[in-house]
């Protein structure tokens, strides 16, 4: 039997006719196989870039409608806010690793200093108390009280982990349907979306930025926690703990204004 590679050969042939011809004969497994290869990891890709840029734009979108929702509702100045009966502290460190946080003084000065109006009766401080050795209500009550509020009307939140958590245990666990909340701006917009969606009315007194350079890389957080914050209250998300109602000390309408 000819070999079939022999049989084919025609001294006479060009070479460069030769190889075409054997390639065009050569079988196409192997070049199907590489170009199926390529071809996952292409679409791979494209869909990774999809999906991020369509995180992106719902993150974003969330940002923009939680900014629009919260027009009207958060105040710079005291005499702008309706006398109310509790103002709502949203908690945070004291400290962080390269020194003092400098979001957490302007909320204590802003807090003690609307109480001394007395457009409120009282103050709830919400913050974490995960552990024995970090206690940010503790911490918010001893410095309110170091600028002259009386103690007896400063009721602590040991569980506002989150601030999804200082909101809704305002409501459920603290009895509260109506509150000014005190933050920075960025972060007092979240709250009052997420109370408001909650059934409370929400009024915020935005506490003064600092004065270095943090914009940036804050509102890129304040970013994502707005896209989490509309996923948790569409999908129906409860705080960590709630636990049985609790009672908040008001002082007399008919008492002074003036620090005790």
């Amino acid at each position: 039997m000819p070999d079939p590679d022999l049989s084919e050969w025609n001294p006479s042939e060009p070479e460069d006719a030769r190889s075409i011809k054997q390639a065009s004969a050569a079988p196409l497994g192997r070049e199907t196989a590489a170009h199926g290869d390529r071809f996952g990891p292409r679409i791979l890709w494209k869909t990774l870039k999809i999906s991020v840029i369509l995180i992106l734009a719902f993150a974003i979108l969330c940002d923009i409608s939680i900014s629009l929702f919260a027009i009207g509702k958060i105040y710079d100045h005291i005499d702008e806010i309706r006398p109310t009966a509790v103002a709502l502290v949203l908690g945070t460190a004291k400290h962080q690793k390269k020194g003092p946080n400098l979001f957490y003084g302007p909320r204590i000065e802003a807090a003690a200093a609307l109480f001394k109006s007395g457009r409120v009766q009282g103050i709830l401080v919400s913050g974490d108390n995960a552990t024995i050795y970090y206690n940010e209500p503790e911490t918010m009550r001893r410095d309110l009280v170091a600028l002259g509020v009386p103690a007896a009307y400063i009721t602590l939140d040991y569980a506002g982990f989150r601030t999804l958590d200082s909101m809704v245990r305002a409501k459920e666990v603290f009895g509260l349907d109506e509150v000014v909340v005190i933050s920075q701006r960025f972060h007092a917009q979240r709250a009052v979306f997420i109370g408001t969606m909650k059934g409370m009315r929400v009024t915020a007194l935005a506490a003064a930025d600092p004065k270095l350079n943090w914009y940036l890389k804050v509102r890129a957080r304040e970013v994502l926690a707005r896209a989490a914050a509309v996923i948790d209250i569409f999908a129906g998300r409860e705080p960590r703990f709630l636990g049985a109602p609790e009672k908040i000390n008001l002082r007399p309408p008919m008492e002074s204004s003036e620090p005790e």
